[in-house]
């Protein structure tokens, strides 16, 4: 009866350790558990509210990016180069290091958005890509708008000096524009583009109208006379 007593002891405590480290073990997994960071949601009406989501960004106020950071906020977080220049991976790396650093307070929008800091702003924790990676805007950058049509001058506005001074027997788009321009002269060109007598004439006829050396050759101040100077006699 003792022995069996005994056992029946040893069994009951037994039991009672085994709960009692089952229940450790949940206590452990949890505190081992990283501090929770804002949710992917949150990160994307921040970004929409920053930039409409636009990785590539750059309207010249000196902020960049989907998070439109400024240069010293991003070279604080380790940045490099300019933001919107960075990969959207990039880009929600940093973003998460500032959070880790101060929280929402860099962002105005965070304010606007009611979003609140969670137990893991200003932690000190440096994060890795990996933790990052949650963040997701996607992966890609905003599609790059095309570049703007270089604007058209007006007619009769004078077209920018090509850089070469013209001769005898040269041809090129430019003597073409300037022979048509002269044609406002009463000179008659057909605009071939092709320097010969008839536009040398009309060359020294406008050098001597302006007071240039007339030396028959179409360089810059014969070009702008052609527009802006008095016509020829």
């Amino acid at each position: 009866m003792r022995k069996d007593r005994l056992g029946a002891t040893t069994r009951a405590f037994v039991r009672v350790l085994l709960i009692g480290i089952a229940a450790m073990g949940v206590q452990i997994v949890l505190s081992g558990t990283a501090a929770a960071d804002p949710p992917s949601s949150a990160w994307a009406k921040l970004r929409m509210c920053e930039s409409s989501g636009r990785y590539n960004i750059n309207t010249g106020n000196g902020y960049y990016g989907a998070y439109q950071f400024n240069l010293a906020t991003w070279q604080s977080v380790g940045g490099a180069g300019r933001p919107d220049q960075a990969s959207p991976h990039e880009q929600d790396y940093r973003a998460l290091y500032l959070y880790r650093m101060r929280g929402w307070q860099p962002w105005e929008c965070a304010g606007k958005l009611r979003l609140t800091d969670d137990s893991d702003a200003r932690s000190k924790r440096k994060p890795t890509y990996q933790e990052a990676a949650y963040i997701g805007g996607g992966g890609t950058p905003a599609p790059t708008p095309p570049p703007k049509p270089a604007p058209v001058p007006p007619p009769g506005a004078k077209p920018a000096w090509p850089g070469v001074v013209y001769a005898y027997g040269d041809c090129a788009p430019a003597l073409k524009a300037f022979q048509l321009r002269m044609n406002a002269f009463g000179y008659g060109f057909s605009g071939t583009g092709c320097y010969y007598e008839k536009t040398k004439q009309a060359v020294l006829d406008l050098q001597r109208a302006n007071g240039i050396n007339d030396s028959g050759r179409l360089g810059p101040k014969t070009w702008t006379a052609a527009w802006e100077g008095k016509p020829p006699r």
